[in-house]
């Protein structure tokens, strides 16, 4: 097919007439203090229109966490930070502990979602601290290494052997597996869920910092994140150290350099060890926002140096010997050339050792690379190697197909995965849409036979279509509510089955779809949680936009090839599916679309794009193809910009709701995106409002978000971003691509953003060139993890 610039049949709009201009006006809903719109201090002017892996969305702002200027590390030394608390990768400004709840009906009577995901990520970290502690001593290595890399490691040993002092390298000694968490021993039936309030700080907490950050000239306003990030002991915490203000989300280091000024007087100085080891975990979280596990060594030197840490080596020295970060030598793919073991240099690759360098007759080492990492994601990709590890060496199955080939009725792909999973305890399905009814046929096949079977999506939307999708395969097999859920249900146990006595999901087997939107924290926690004997499938679209967080675990494991994996033959249908399927290859044809299915919009200017939208949305699509308003998501690559989701959401408001926004620029009827925690967005609309906070309606069932929450967990949801919209289908998408977002543009993102619409997809274009080309050479944003590395030291790898 050949690449053209403008994908889709007519370049005309949807039905005739034009209305009258919508007006754009400024959004009601005032934005945070730090905006990344460069309106608050410290903010620097966005890139416009960004959404790339790993975005974390509403409450959020312009400014992208994408590595710029970094080779993909995610530490620019510049603006790789999220300026308005969050990146744009999952929609909540407080990171640390502003979850929301999503608890259980009965309100007070038990745990919010968001406590019982809390208390269920603490309960698996302490199964990985243990099964961490049951390893082996490190292996004597790293001998030929030298400079920076040798010292880390000499570092780390130091803390290792007691020669050092450490905060948070002691880990537990018991060695079995942990005790079951809190959670019922049988099925349970899955309720709606109404969140109550979160508590928050102690009261004396909160005022204690706030005089803290008054005598340093910050806003008071940040005392409940400071609480919920340094603890009970913030006031003094922050006291001491001043640099610790970097913990809260949206903090810059220039902002808490000011801060630390203010609070130390002449004793504050750019080489200050606080200083540099509060840097180096601020640039690792940044990193984390943008999809890195750990940062090479060298890469996050440099970083140091450019946000003038004037000892970059020696602040990395002492973040480890404190146990702050975590420092890995792992193993390269390439053998060692013949000069000898290589070194690393500025740009962080490496470099060969020249042949007289090294003695005659000394043994070549082979090549490492030195990564610095925080812990959190360090134990979680150590665990979730272990656990695939787990699944994959465990003993192969017997096929139980009537037949003796475990396929049952099902053929082609559909066939090939229920035989995989019949024999291997880890399989991996790939395909578009349309390859859900593979898996589908799997589940009901093995709720057939009386398994206990749980398919989990990444979205409420996801979980309901695939439950559609079971009935239509065997009416006759009947499928319990707790068997189609959604992973963040699953784990915070609000949904599923429950879990055994040993504190495992009381499963044989898990389907978990949309895998590349799982993090390596959520797959960790997903596999940990399986008995011995159970098996995963782990089903997506590899053409997809990644998770949100940090990791890249279901490319990872395709590229591992440690296990089964099944391609799906099963091509999603029409000029929709024909158009997604090319990009995905990475070409834009035009396709024939007879019924106005796609339908391309030029546009001059961002103005005008608005108000194609605002026309298309409002009046085209409902006269000439009877899609109602509700029926169609707008789609924009960010938030920030003069057709970002900012200024879309306020001139669409005021075509489809206009109203005065008296609670947060929020009227009853507007259109929402609630993120209840990072990587995490639900759409929705307001139902009204009280001195609780806001009531809406996402997914279905009610939500309460308390007063102080709603400026940071909940924007206007008519337009939002493709890591937003990833998971979910409508009727019809809308998707605008003003000129100031080419640069934003990604194959995968393009894929993901043209896939939102079932029926019918409009493009405004205005990027010209940029839209093909982005689809033929846009690959996403490298990312830099550990799992490829620990999958090769404990699995074998398999043929395909």
């Amino acid at each position: 097919m050949s690449t053209h610039p403008q994908a889709g049949a007519p370049s005309a709009e949807t039905g005739a007439g034009e209305p009258a201009d919508a007006p754009a006006g400024a959004d009601a809903r005032p934005e945070a203090a730090q905006d990344g719109d460069g309106s608050g201090p410290g903010a620097t002017p966005p890139d416009p229109g960004t959404d790339d892996p790993g975005e974390n969305d509403t409450g959020t702002d312009d400014a992208r966490t994408d590595g710029s200027g970094t080779d993909g590390t995610g530490v620019d030394g510049g603006e790789a930070d999220a300026e308005e608390g969050v990146s744009e990768r999952g929609d909540t400004s407080d990171t640390g502990g502003a979850a929301e709840s999503a608890g259980s009906a009965d309100g007070a009577q038990g745990p919010t979602e968001a406590e019982a995901e809390l208390a269920a990520q603490r309960e698996v970290r302490e199964r990985i601290e243990r099964r961490k502690a049951e390893r082996e001593a490190p292996i004597d290595s790293g001998a030929k290494l030298s400079g920076t890399a040798a010292e880390l490691l000499a570092a780390v040993r130091a803390v290792e052997s007691g020669e050092r002092p450490a905060r948070t390298f002691a880990e537990p000694t018991e060695a079995p597996r942990g005790p079951a968490p809190a959670a019922a021993p049988a099925p349970r039936p899955v309720t709606a869920s109404v969140p109550a309030p979160d508590p928050g700080p102690a009261p004396s907490t909160v005022s204690a910092v706030r005089t803290v950050l008054t005598e340093g000239g910050a806003p008071e306003s940040l005392a409940p994140q400071v609480c919920t990030a340094l603890g009970e002991d913030a006031g003094s915490v922050l006291r001491a150290d001043p640099w610790q203000l970097l913990q809260v989300a949206g903090v810059r280091p220039e902002q808490a350099d000011g801060f630390a000024r203010a609070l130390l007087g002449p004793d504050c100085r750019p080489d200050d060890e606080r200083r540099g080891r509060a840097v180096t975990v601020w640039l690792l979280g940044q990193a984390a926002l943008a999809g890195h596990t750990a940062l090479d060594a060298p890469a996050l030197s440099a970083a140091l140096a450019q946000r003038s840490v004037p000892a970059a080596d020696e602040a990395l020295r002492s973040a480890v010997a404190e146990g702050e970060v975590l420092v890995f030598q792992d193993a390269l793919d390439e053998a060692p050339l013949a000069g000898g073991a290589p070194t690393p240099v500025a740009d962080g690759t490496w470099e060969e050792e020249t042949p007289g360098e090294e003695a005659p007759g000394a043994e070549a080492e082979p090549p490492v690379r030195v990564l610095i990492g925080l812990e959190r994601f360090a134990l979680a990709e150590e665990s979730l190697a272990d656990g695939l590890s787990r699944l994959v060496n465990a003993p192969a199955g017997e096929s139980d197909g009537p037949d003796g080939t475990g396929g049952g009725g099902a053929s082609g792909s559909a066939a090939e995965l229920i035989r995989a999973s019949a024999t291997h305890a880890l399989v991996l399905h790939t395909g578009g849409e349309a390859a859900r009814a593979e898996p589908a046929a799997l589940v009901v096949g093995a709720l057939a036979r009386g398994q206990r079977v749980v398919a989990a999506s990444h979205t409420a939307d996801g979980r309901d279509r695939f439950a559609k999708l079971l009935t239509a395969a065997d009416p006759t097999v009947p499928v319990p509510a707790a068997a189609v859920v959604t992973v963040a249900g699953l784990l915070a146990g609000t949904e599923g089955p429950g879990r055994d006595a040993e504190g495992a999901l009381a499963v044989d087997l898990l389907v978990v779809l949309d895998a590349p939107q799982l993090d390596v924290e959520g797959a960790a926690m997903l596999v940990e949680s399986l008995a011995d004997g159970a098996r995963l499938v782990l089903s997506g679209d590899p053409a997809l936009l990644w998770s949100a967080g940090p990791g890249r675990v279901f490319a990872d494991l395709l590229a591992a090839r440690v296990c089964p994996q099944i391609a799906s033959r099963t091509p999603d249908p029409g000029p929709i599916g024909e158009l997604t399927s090319s990009v995905a290859f990475g070409e834009l044809p035009q396709v024939e679309a007879p019924g106005k299915e796609v339908v391309i919009v030029p546009v001059r200017d961002a103005g005008e794009a608005v108000h194609r939208t605002v026309q298309l949305v409002a009046d085209s699509l409902p006269r000439a193809l009877g899609v109602p308003p509700e029926g169609t998501q707008v789609i924009t690559p960010g938030h920030g910009g003069a057709a970002g989701t900012r200024a879309l959401n306020s001139a669409l408001k005021e075509r489809l709701n206009p109203g005065p926004g008296r609670f947060g620029g929020f009227d009853p009827g507007d259109r929402i995106v609630w993120s209840p925690a990072p990587g995490r967005s639900a759409p929705g609309r307001v139902v009204g409002a009280d001195a609780e906070g806001l009531r809406l309606e996402c997914d279905g069932a009610p939500v309460l978000v308390p007063r102080e929450q709603v400026e940071r967990t909940v924007r206007h949801g008519w337009a939002m971003t493709a890591h937003q919209a990833v998971g979910r289908r409508w009727p019809a998408a809308v998707v605008v691509l003003p000129g100031d977002a080419a640069q934003a543009l990604s194959r995968s993102w393009v894929y993901t953003a043209f896939g939102r619409g079932e029926q019918h997809l409009s493009v405004v274009h205005g990027v010209e060139q940029a839209l093909p080309q982005a689809v033929a050479e846009g690959a996403p944003k490298p990312r830099t993890t550990r799992l490829p590395v620990l999958l090769r030291g404990q699995a074998p790898t398999t043929a395909g």
